[in-house]
């Protein structure tokens, strides 16, 4: 295995209960390296089915210090169902390189606000 990716855990399911509905959360550990500094952060994501973005928490980029490329026009935001979130458009990415076990990807996340998880990986 290559030194220079670093390791992380596996996939891990969660349940939990919401209103009376029962949520099933997929999430997993990866390192992302910011390429301003080299510096790298493990975080956990939250696996997302159904969300079509690969997002990060503006808490999350401020506590890092990841440097922000705002967005030539900014994209909205929907909803599940369709409605347009109530946080506003997105107007900041952040270029990072992904690792997960030997894979690597060097893409740029969405940054938006009020979320509870700090990396969402949309799978769509």
């Amino acid at each position: 295995m290559n030194a220079d990716v670093p390791k992380a855990e596996e996939k891990e399911e969660r349940v939990r209960k919401v209103k009376g509905k029962t949520l099933r959360e997929v999430t997993m550990k990866i390192r992302l390296k910011r390429l301003d500094t080299q510096e790298r952060v493990m975080v956990e994501t939250l696996l997302d089915s159904g969300a079509t973005e690969l997002v990060m928490s503006s808490e999350f980029v401020k506590k890092q210090g990841f440097k922000l490329k705002r967005l030539e026009r900014p994209m909205n935001m929907r909803n599940v169902d369709g409605s347009l979130n109530k946080e506003g458009p997105i107007e900041h990415t952040v270029e990072v390189n992904i690792y997960y076990q030997r894979y690597r990807e060097r893409t740029e996340i969405d940054m938006i606000r009020e979320q509870k998880w700090m990396v969402i990986l949309g799978m769509l």
